[in-house]
């Protein structure tokens, strides 16, 4: 017997979501995009988002499986034995590209007008809110649609007017045969996160740049161009000896670059993307910005990167709850829909409160990049330092609510027809990429030692608090008691190298304490607005205080617990299971 749901269907008491859409199965999307969108930009992007939606429910959702199964394979020669390095690519992966480069311009958006016809360039949010769908269906692809982005930024703000404009077009460029992906070859095998023991060299032969030595972690190593680390011969040791360069596969005479891949690397997750190891065998590269600058430079990269990683990882928790939720609504167990049961409404309410948490703050630091590309000098210090909370703190998030929602679906969550293992692998990427999480929390700690970026997010902090206690948000006084105690704790910790081990409960007290002030702040635009979802973020920010920021007794009763849960659950459904926001789409 099978019955049809709202949206999937129900065989014989397993619940499969296919054919669900992303965007309006989504109770808090809508209503949180017309908190930080304008009515132009939200009237734009809606259609976008739903008809995404709907694609990542269904078709896209079978073809990253597809994918996922079937790895990208290398060829380094010919039947006959001529060279002939090929990285070949499913087709299912293919199309995946070809949706999110050509038909939604992901990487092209922020650089250019045109995509889905607005003349100018679109806002940040609009491609974070794309991606955050997107990746609910496929995470492979991101990582080589994230570094096209943002090599495309990076180039743009520090390289010469003259390679800009050779590159610009087919980097922007919605036509796959024209396009061109971009990638970024920093690690080396003695340099990993210690980014200034990297030894590839740099050699100035007759006006060109020559690069020599060996790339450890490359992804996306088939890309036309990427941005590359190395040191120009007699530089300074360490990181301020380092210069950015730009190195293309092919060189503008048609012939291929000095630079091979050695091989790929069997991954855990995100197999669907070929990751490899490159040697770089007097390859011709061209100088981007200033000389000895190019760890400065690329930080630029490395920092939308870190965001870009931290919206994904939001994104897969949603897809994660969202999954565990029509699980629960739609399966029964001892005479109960699992929803109904106390222990798994507890589960739920806290997988719910985490992926929120991602969600506002990934939203939040596209509403500073905004800002701070506009000039804001205090908005950039804010993007400064919430850039490594979101990678530090929602990227190891990612990792137990994958888990969480496996266990939801139980047995059937372990098979691999299902997509919870292969999120669960990819969920691990977010913690590791651009930085592993202690080398991160060192970098807030950085941030706010040395950038002033703790004093300027606090001030910020202050100022959406007040915003919302005007607005009659009254969780907003513990909610912002809780970010002074933090940033308290973060301040003394970053001054005093004797307590860096202090370092990732610093953090992740600010990352809590900030994500629920956030969340005050939208609960209050949304009740300005008129919308009944102000109260949903009230709620979650209260869960956020109560739950990760108040000491408790471990042997204390779990009533209050139970009715929290409970109170918040019953506003994410109504008696029929399904969501109680609706959007203009439906």
């Amino acid at each position: 017997m099978k019955e049809e749901t709202m949206a999937g269907s129900v065989h014989r008491n397993i619940p499969d979501s296919y054919g669900s859409n992303a965007y309006r199965v989504d109770p808090a999307m809508a209503a949180l995009l017309s908190v930080y969108l304008t009515d132009d930009a939200l009237s734009l992007a809606a259609p976008q988002l739903d008809r995404l939606g709907a694609l990542v429910g269904s078709d896209l959702e079978k073809l990253a499986l597809s994918a996922d199964k079937n790895p990208p394979t290398l060829a380094i020669r010919s039947r006959n034995g001529a060279s002939d390095e090929k990285i070949t690519k499913h087709p299912d992966f293919q199309e995946l590209e070809r949706y999110a480069f050509s038909e939604f311009g992901l990487a092209a958006m922020s650089h250019r007008g045109g995509v889905f016809g607005s003349a100018d360039k679109l806002p940040p949010l609009v491609k974070y809110a794309l991606v955050y769908l997107f990746v609910q269906a496929e995470f492979g692809l991101m990582c080589p649609l994230s570094m096209t982005d943002s090599l495309t930024r990076t180039l743009v703000k520090f390289g010469d007017p003259d390679l800009v404009a050779r590159y610009f077009d087919q980097l922007t460029s919605q036509d796959m045969d024209d396009l061109f992906q971009g990638a970024m070859f920093m690690t080396e095998q003695a340099a990993g996160s210690d980014v200034g023991a990297i030894d590839t060299t740099a050699e100035l032969v007759d006006g060109d740049w020559k690069l020599h030595g060996d790339k450890w972690f490359c992804s996306n190593p088939d890309a036309a161009l990427a941005m590359v680390l190395a040191r120009p011969e007699g530089g300074d040791t360490g990181t301020k000896g380092l210069s950015l360069f730009l190195l293309p596969r092919i060189l503008p005479d048609g012939s291929r670059n000095a630079s091979s891949i050695l091989r790929l690397k069997d991954k855990m997750g995100t197999k669907s993307m070929a990751s490899g190891e490159i040697s770089l065998n007097g390859a011709t590269a061209y100088l981007v910005g200033e000389p000895g600058q190019g760890f400065k430079q690329m930080t630029d990269m490395i920092n939308m990167s870190r965001l870009a990683n931290g919206v994904r990882s939001a994104g897969m928790m949603r897809r994660s709850v969202n999954e565990a939720m029509f699980i629960a609504r739609n399966r029964t167990a001892f005479g109960s829909r699992l929803a109904d049961l106390p222990l798994m409404k507890v589960q739920l309410a806290k997988m719910l409160t985490t992926a929120e948490q991602g969600r506002s703050m990934v939203f939040h630091a596209a509403r500073a990049l905004q800002a701070a590309d506009a000039g804001d000098a205090r908005m950039a210090k804010v993007l400064r330092i919430l850039t490594p909370l979101i990678k530090f703190r929602t990227c190891r998030d990612a990792r137990k609510v994958a888990g969480d929602a496996m266990e939801v679906r139980g047995g059937c969550g372990y098979i691999e027809e299902w997509s919870d293992a292969r999120v669960l692998r990819d969920s691990h990427l977010g913690s590791i990429w651009e930085g592993t999480s202690n080398i991160v929390a060192l970098d807030v700690a950085r941030a706010a030692r040395r950038e002033g970026a703790l004093d300027a997010l606090s001030d910020y902090v202050r100022d959406i608090a007040g915003e919302a206690i005007t607005q009659g948000i009254d969780e907003t006084r513990p909610a912002l008691e809780a970010f002074e105690r933090a940033a308290k704790l973060l301040s003394e910790v970053a001054a005093d190298r004797a307590r860096e081990g202090d370092t990732r409960q610093a953090v992740t007290g600010v990352y809590n304490a900030t994500s629920a002030v956030v969340m005050c702040w939208e609960a209050g635009q949304l009740r300005q607005a008129g919308h009944n979802a102000a109260s949903d973020r009230a709620s979650l920010a209260s869960a956020v205080v109560a739950h990760k920021l108040t000491a408790r007794d471990p042997l204390a009763s779990v009533s209050a617990d139970q009715a929290a849960a409970d109170a918040l659950l019953d506003r994410a459904f109504d008696d029929q299971g399904a969501p109680i926001l609706k959007v203009a789409a439906e």
